[in-house]
C-alpha cells in the first residue's frame, strides 16, 4: 500500500527534531499541535472579524495575541472537501472527495486509508493523534478516523447530528469512541470541549495532534436549551422562525467560544501554551443566518463567501501576534506542520499545498504567489492568481479585480481580455490533472 511505504520512507528521517529554520531547537520537546476546525463559521461571525452580534471574546483574544488572517481560504465550499484537503495537503480531488460525503448515498465509501495524512505524518514523528468531533470522511471502519492515523477517537462520522439526541440526517444513531457507538448524553459542543480537554490532560507529557471538529454552528440550528429536533429513523421535526434562528445560531458559537477558551485555560493550567501551536479555523463560509460580509456568496458557492473564512494560529512567543493579507488555503496546513516539526524537502514537495510557517515568524513575509483553484459540481469552477480570480459559474464567466473588489461586484472579463485568457488555460489545464467530477461512488 502507498501508506506503509510513505510510512517506511519517513521513519529513518527522523533522529533529530529540528533542522535549521525552526522556531524551537533540538534540546526543546516537539511541539503540540491543535487545530480547532468551525463548521459553516462565516467570515463575519466572529468579533474580531467585525461582528457586533456575536459575543466571542476567547477567539478574539487569541486573534489578538496570534496572527489572524484576512486571506485564508478553504479548498472546499462544502465540509468534506475541505477536511480531505486540510487530511492530506493536496487538492481533495486526488483522494475522491470532490463532494459530501452523504449520510444516504456514501455510506460505504470516504478517504481511502491509503491516503497518507496529516495524522499518519504525526505518528511517525511518535504523536499522539486525536481527532474530537466531527469526522465526515467516511461511515464504516475502512474509512473512519482510525484507519487514517488517529489513535483516538471521539465524536461522529456523519455530516451534521442533532447536538442533543446525536442522531443524524439518516436517522441513525452517530456518537463513537473509537471503534463503537456509546450512550453520553449532553449538548454536543460541550461534549467536544470536554474530550478535547480530557486528550489533553491525558497526553500532556507526551507530543500530542489534537484535531477538534466543532459541528458548530452548522444545521440543525440548536443552543444548548433548545429541544432535539431529531429521533431514531425520522427526519427534523421543527420549524425554526428567522428571529429565532438568529438567536440559536449565535448561542451555538458562543457555546464553541467558551470551548475555545476552556482549551486554552487547560493548555495554561498544564503549562503547555509555550510548547503548543493552536489553529482555528472554518471549513466553508457561512449559510444564513451566517454572515459573510462584506464577501460575495455563501457555503456551496465559489464566490469568496464560499470560501475565505476565519483563520487564526496562536503560539505563545514563537508567533509574532499581527495580521496578514497573505493567501492560504487548508491544504496548506499539512506542509507547515512538516516544516515545523522537521520534514524531507523532495517529500513535502509532492504536496500541492505549502508551508506558510515563515508568515507565523513574520507578518510582513511574503507567500509565493500560485495559481490556486476551486471546483464544486459541474458548474462551479474558480481559479486566483493573485489579485485576480476567474469564476465559471452555468456557463457563465466572471472576473474580478479582489485587491479592489473583494465582495466580487464588478465583472471586469470585457476589460481585462488577456488576463481572463490566462487564467482560463491554467483553470483547463488543472481540470484536466484533476480526477473528473463526479468521484464519489457507493
Amino acid at each position: 500500500m502507498k501508506k506503509i511505504g510513505l510510512l517506511l520512507f519517513f521513519a529513518p528521517l527522523f533522529g533529530s527534531y529540528a533542522p535549521p529554520g525552526t522556531p524551537f531547537t533540538k534540546e526543546e520537546k516537539p511541539p503540540n499541535i491543535i487545530i480547532i476546525m468551525a463548521d459553516d463559521l462565516g467570515y463575519h461571525d466572529l468579533g474580531c472579524y467585525g461582528n457586533t452580534q456575536i459575543k466571542t471574546p476567547n477567539i478574539d483574544r487569541l486573534a489578538s495575541l496570534g496572527m489572524r488572517f484576512t486571506d485564508y481560504h478553504s479548498n472546499g465550499v462544502v465540509c468534506s472537501p475541505t477536511r480531505a484537503a486540510l487530511m492530506t495537503g493536496n487538492y481533495q480531488q486526488r483522494s475522491g472527495i470532490e463532494s459530501v460525503v452523504s449520510v444516504k448515498n456514501n455510506r460505504n465509501t470516504g478517504l481511502s486509508p491509503d491516503q497518507f495524512t496529516i495524522a499518519d505524518y504525526l505518528k511517525t514523528r511518535q504523536y499522539q493523534t486525536g481527532i474530537i468531533g466531527k469526522w465526515h470522511l467516511g461511515y464504516d471502519t475502512l474509512h473512519s478516523p482510525l484507519n487514517n492515523g488517529f489513535d483516538d477517537f471521539r465524536g461522529f462520522t456523519s455530516g451534521n447530528i442533532d447536538y442533543h439526541s446525536h442522531i443524524d440526517g439518516a436517522g441513525i444513531y452517530d456518537w463513537w469512541l473509537d471503534k463503537d457507538t456509546v450512550t453520553e448524553k449532553g449538548y454536543s459542543t460541550d461534549l467536544i470541549t470536554r474530550a478535547a480537554l480530557g486528550f489533553i490532560e491525558k497526553y500532556q507529557q507526551h507530543p500530542f495532534f489534537l484535531y477538534v471538529a466543532h459541528e458548530a454552528p452548522h444545521f440543525p440550528l440548536q443552543g444548548r436549551m433548545d429541544p432535539p429536533v431529531r429521533g431514531i429513523n425520522a427526519q427534523d421535526q421543527e420549524i425554526i422562525t428567522s428571529a429565532d434562528s438568529l438567536r440559536r445560531y449565535r448561542e451555538m458559537i458562543e457555546a464553541m467560544d467558551e470551548g475555545v477558551g476552556l482549551i486554552m485555560q487547560t493548555l495554561k493550567k498544564n503549562k503547555l501554551l509555550e510548547n503548543t501551536l493552536v489553529f482555528f479555523c472554518s471549513d466553508n463560509g457561512a449559510i444564513k443566518p451566517g454572515s459573510n460580509f462584506p464577501l460575495n456568496g455563501y457555503k456551496g458557492n465559489v464566490w469568496e463567501g464560499g470560501h475565505r473564512v476565519p483563520a487564526i494560529a496562536y503560539w505563545k512567543d514563537k508567533i509574532t501576534p499581527g495580521v496578514t493579507d497573505q493567501t492560504v488555503m487548508s491544504m496548506d496546513i499539512f506542509p507547515t506542520i512538516m516544516d515545523l516539526v522537521n520534514y524531507n524537502t523532495n517529500e513535502q514537495s509532492r504536496l500541492d499545498g505549502h508551508s506558510f510557517l515563515p508568515l507565523l515568524k513574520d507578518p510582513s513575509a511574503r507567500m509565493e504567489e500560485r495559481p490556486l483553484f476551486w471546483r464544486y459540481g459541474k458548474d462551479k469552477q474558480a481559479v486566483r492568481q493573485g489579485k485576480w480570480k476567474l469564476i465559471h459559474f452555468k456557463k457563465e464567466v466572471y472576473l474580478y479585480d479582489l485587491s479592489s473588489d473583494p465582495g466580487e461586484k464588478n465583472n471586469l472579463q470585457g476589460s481585462f481580455p488577456q488576463t481572463a485568457e490566462n487564467l482560463e488555460k491554467q483553470l483547463m489545464s488543472w481540470l484536466q490533472e484533476m480526477s473528473p467530477y463526479p468521484v464519489l461512488t457507493n
